[in-house]
């Protein structure tokens, strides 16, 4: 009986030492994602309170004594507010796009069955490879002969075309997941597909929705390369391009540097916080089921 015990005393304690290695592997792998992604988030903040001199003399010291005066000249001296209002028409637009397009094309390829379905994905499949670099010329050509260039639709319609691919893919991968029995019941009750689309698939699709518009947004709301190409007007420019804009002309003054770079991430934080619950699941689920 006591070897029993002992044995069972033994098992415990590497089951408990194993227990306690891979915790500590965890927070150990946590602490170093915290300090390579939320203290430069700090980092930043933190030194947007500062004025420009104490920035360069101190760049890592608490802002004990915080001053307002690098907002002040955010939204006075460089007209953060009117490239905010820029962004996010451009980037809400490109959004509410993809989402109709990409939502109804998705909802065409997940539940029909045609001729050519296969080749349509592998076409989509082989637009991912193609560089957004390859396609700067010829979309540029198109802009100017319609007359977009330095207008909201000049960007507008670029993203849209750019992430229409992605929203499809992911869309269709968890709308082929949903029972082919909602489908049934809806033409029981006499919907026809549009409003199976609206009432049905919609409503559970929410998630992937929520997914594909936060990357549609981030993608949007980061891309430098084509604001400085098709929107360089400062009347349409956004607010990626502005912190170009403010590294060139005022590349002295850090602490308003880091302040236009605060604001640029709050819009980014909001929008991933109201719908971060859906990320994952919206991901996910069709990889599971599919």
């Amino acid at each position: 009986m006591q070897p029993t015990i002992s044995a069972e005393r033994s098992v415990r304690r590497v089951k408990f030492r194993r227990l306690n290695f891979g915790k500590a592997f965890i927070y150990l792998i946590l602490t170093a994602w915290a300090m390579t992604t939320i203290y430069p988030l700090f980092w930043i903040v933190n030194n947007s309170f500062k004025v420009s001199r104490d920035v360069m003399n101190n760049s890592f010291g608490i802002a004990w004594n915080p001053v307002l005066i690098n907002y002040d000249n955010a939204f006075e001296r460089i007209s953060i507010s009117k490239s905010y209002v820029n962004s996010l028409i451009m980037s809400g637009s490109t959004v509410l796009l993809v989402l109709v397009f990409g939502g109804l094309a998705a909802y065409v390829l997940s539940r029909f069955t045609f001729r050519g379905k296969k080749a349509i994905f592998s076409l989509l499949y082989a637009t991912l490879l193609i560089p957004a670099f390859a396609t700067v010329v010829p979309v540029y050509e198109l802009l100017i002969k319609t007359d977009l260039v330095n207008t909201y639709w000049g960007l507008i319609m670029p993203h849209t075309a750019g992430n229409l691919t992605f929203a499809i893919l992911v869309m269709a991968g968890y709308m082929a997941t949903i029972p082919k029995e909602l489908e049934d019941a809806a033409f029981v009750d006499g919907a026809n597909r549009f409003q199976m689309f609206l009432k049905v698939f919609l409503p559970i699709s929410r998630p992937v929705f929520a997914s594909a518009s936060i990357f549609v947004f981030l993608w949007s709301y980061n891309d430098l390369f084509s604001a400085l190409i098709f929107v360089n007007k400062e009347t349409v420019r956004p607010i990626v391009a502005l912190l170009n804009e403010i590294s060139s002309q005022y590349g002295t003054d850090f602490g308003l540097m880091a302040t236009a770079v605060s604001l640029t991430v709050i819009p980014v934080l909001i929008v991933y916080l109201f719908i971060s619950k859906y990320i994952q699941k919206g991901l996910t689920e069709g990889a599971v089921k599919g």
